[in-house]
């Protein structure tokens, strides 16, 4: 378990981004810019996120159907139950790990580029991202979730598993640690079928960016880490 540690803040961003309160109905609301950490972090504050575009292009996505997790709403079937014994759970020990299995370029749609990655990692170095990590009896990885963190928002980014509900158990941990604040915000960018069955819904933009403030100005439940 890492020792307890403020996120540090970077330089601020040499560029600046649109309010997406502004954009048209499209997921994507600017292209360019770069991804230091000032700039990562200035687009999660304002409601956006980084990810390429087909053509290369580095986009900023603000999805006019936000896909969060209410509070309370996490959907915890009999399986899974079952499945919460089968792993051990650590927080923050593997970040690079995590971040790996989610970029399994075997996995369809992927989308975490070596630039992605990188940038991912600085994050984790400042102690803005964290990683949720299930481990099996014999200290394999299997499976796990990433995601950043700013006061009460975790934005999560992706997860995996190579074995069954692996991943599911790391959420069930994660939003454990997140109930330590009083009203956390738990962004999952899109409802996909998978996250709908843990108690996803889609939230229109206007209705994200007006709960994002509140979140990130409560107090962060990273502090101190846990692990179980």
């Amino acid at each position: 378990m890492k020792g307890v540690r403020l996120p540090v803040e970077p330089p601020p961003s040499q560029f600046r981004l649109p309010d997406p309160r502004t954009a048209g109905p499209d997921d994507v609301v600017a292209v360019g810019g770069d991804l230091a950490p000032g700039t990562i972090l200035m687009g999660y504050r304002m409601g956006m996120f980084p990810m390429h575009l087909a053509d290369g292009e580095l986009g900023w996505w603000s999805p006019v159907e936000r896909g969060v997790i209410p509070a309370g709403r996490l959907q915890i079937s009999r399986s899974l139950r079952r499945s919460l014994r089968r792993f051990h759970i650590s927080f923050d020990l593997d970040p690079e790990g995590v971040i790996d299995g989610c970029a399994d370029p075997t996995r369809p749609h992927g989308w975490i580029t070596r630039e992605i990655k990188e940038a991912y990692m600085e994050l984790s170095r400042l102690g803005w991202l964290h990683s949720v990590e299930a481990w099996t009896d014999d200290g394999n990885l299997a499976g796990g979730l990433y995601g950043v963190s700013i006061g009460a928002l975790f934005a999560g980014e992706s997860m995996f598993s190579r074995e069954r509900d692996a991943s599911k158990v790391a959420l069930v941990h994660l939003v454990g640690q997140l109930s330590r604040a009083e009203r956390y915000l738990l962004d999952v960018q899109w409802v996909t079928p998978h996250l709908a069955t843990l108690g996803a819904i889609a939230m229109s933009r206007d209705a994200y960016l007006a709960r994002l403030p509140e979140a990130l100005a409560e107090a962060s439940p990273w502090d101190p880490p846990s692990s179980v």
